[in-house]
């Protein structure tokens, strides 16, 4: 029997991370991450593992030097503070292991620190590896001849984690994306043909979450509708749990623009009860997008922000990634961007700097073309030397951005422009009202005092008089219009982001920081 301690490093300052929301929140974490959980459900019952996520809690190193074997997983993000770890791990004498996206784009990246990799999924390579270890004759390198058959996939072990500290739960439905753009790394992992887990599978999962006392789920699909006919016949099955229910849990997930092209997706995906969506625009020009094999966002049926439109008017908010610095973007890229997002009604984009992941076809190509910076970190935050762009240009650029769609007036224009339309709500209340449904009062209520909650904790902890003074004045503006408790509580979340991002974005125009291009 092995004693496994199982480690998630603590994530860089980032968009996705909402390090300076979750003071207001009381949480310490965004969401847990879906390799640890799932990793503890695949491994035997003869052995026992703990699950130590840093965002949440501190790494205990006594705990790790008992333990038997050591796993450790992260993103691009975490790797600096992955090789902390694992030096502080090897010098205590510990078996190490690795997974997760950043070894299996970079299967060299910590050298000697490691005893074994395991390179894209691990459904078939953890268990197997844990036998052999058991012989004593485990290899270095383990990866799957086959992409997982994701109905074998088991519930994950969500009881081993300390669940009360995160804003939101984490569920997988599929894996994989049909499409091929250039820069991402998802296909290299997960490949292009969508694989989706059963609808009873996914019902024990939600039932899983519910008793752990999360309301609110990130369907952490890369593209939930990869495989549109299977996803519908999930989502019928999880429209049905949760009017079975009540409505326990709000859901919110990515998928690719092409949903604006199925009004019986986007329908079942708003009875689902999923309130928003994050969408890779990634860039307003075409050229761009065609250079980057982002066909599905040149199709036709509409200009993108008629498709986003479309997702908004049947019930879903759109939270989008934007990209810059690809080969056709020359100086007047920034201002398209920004242009791009306040008519677009998007509260929250993800407004990064084009990088190459390794193994991806951008970092193929933009090494042969000798455009690659190779070091592991430099001055302006990518490893991209752009075409038309000077690199402190698309860095100056990128900077600018950032702090002018997270400025107070442009972030609650394009805000307001959305949620003070009248006819403006989400998920099932978009098809539902609130007041036909009495079975609905004490969720609205709770929904009131959480509001009121969260708004007190802004007017107390912002320190900032004017931003304070800003929230105020937009929350009596939006009471005008809209009074229900469920979207007045998500209106305030939104004041608590903005929070978040334009201190994010003051953070990355500070010289004296090292440039995350994290966003």
């Amino acid at each position: 029997m092995a004693d496994i301690v199982l480690i998630n490093p603590r994530f860089e300052v980032s968009y996705w991370g909402m390090e300076h929301a979750l003071p207001f929140l009381g949480k310490r974490a965004n969401l847990p991450v879906a390799c640890l959980p799932l990793l503890a459900a695949l491994t035997p019952r003869e052995h026992s593992v703990t699950l130590l996520d840093e965002n949440v809690e501190p790494i205990d190193w006594e705990r790790c030097r008992r333990a038997d074997i050591v796993g450790i997983t992260g993103m691009s993000v975490q790797r600096f503070r992955m090789k902390e770890i694992l030096t502080e791990l090897k010098r205590l004498g510990c078996f190490c292991v690795a997974g997760g996206p950043w070894v299996t784009v970079q299967e060299d990246y910590f050298g000697e620190l490691l005893d074994a990799i395991f390179i894209g999924e691990a459904e078939e390579t953890w268990p197997r590896f844990l036998a052999e270890w058991q012989q004593g004759r485990q290899a270095y390198r383990y990866e799957q001849a086959e992409k997982t058959d994701m109905t074998t996939v088991p519930t994950p072990r969500f009881d081993l984690l300390k669940m009360q500290h995160y804003a939101f739960g984490s569920l997988q439905f599929s894996r994989g994306c049909p499409f091929q753009c250039e820069f991402c790394d998802i296909i290299v992992t997960f490949g292009r043909r969508p694989r989706i887990k059963t609808a009873d599978q996914v019902i024990a999962e939600l039932e899983a979450i519910r008793k752990s006392g999360i309301p609110i789920v990130f369907i952490v699909d890369d593209n939930l509708i990869g495989n549109k006919k299977a996803i519908k016949a999930v989502l019928r099955a999880v429209i049905a749990w949760q009017e079975l229910r009540n409505y326990p849990l709000t859901l919110f997930t990515e998928a690719s623009i092409d949903l604006a092209d199925d009004p019986e997706l986007m329908e079942l995906m708003v009875r689902a009860n999923f309130i928003a969506t994050f969408v890779g625009i990634e860039s307003p020009d075409e050229d761009s997008l065609r250079e980057a094999k982002k066909f599905q966002n040149v199709r036709a049926g509409g200009t993108l922000l008629e498709k986003v439109g479309r997702i908004q008017a049947a019930g879903m908010e759109v939270w989008c990634g934007m990209i810059m610095g690809f080969d056709h973007d020359d100086e007047g890229i920034f201002d398209r961007q920004i242009q791009f997002v306040q008519e677009a009604r998007i509260a929250f984009s993800m407004s990064g700097m084009l990088s190459a992941i390794p193994k991806t076809p951008l970092h193929a190509r933009l090494a042969a073309e000798g455009r690659l910076d190779t070091a592991d970190t430099n001055d302006y935050g990518t490893n991209v030397v752009p075409l038309l762009l000077d690199r402190a240009e698309l860095r100056a650029g990128y900077i600018r951005v950032l702090n002018e769609i997270y400025e107070p007036e442009a972030y609650f224009e394009r805000t307001d422009a959305l949620f003070l339309d009248p006819s403006f709500d989400i998920g099932i209340k978009k098809l539902r009202h609130w007041l036909t449904w009495p079975r609905q009062f004490p969720v609205e209520l709770d929904f009131l005092f959480r509001a009121i909650g969260l708004f007190a904790r802004l007017m107390i902890r912002v320190p900032d008089p004017r931003l304070r003074r800003e929230y105020r004045r937009r929350l009596w503006r939006l009471l005008k219009v809209h009074r229900r408790p469920g979207l007045v509580l998500n209106y305030v979340f939104h004041m608590a982001m903005h929070y978040h991002c334009s201190q994010l974005a003051q953070r990355v125009a500070d010289p004296e920081l090292q440039l995350v291009n994290s966003f």
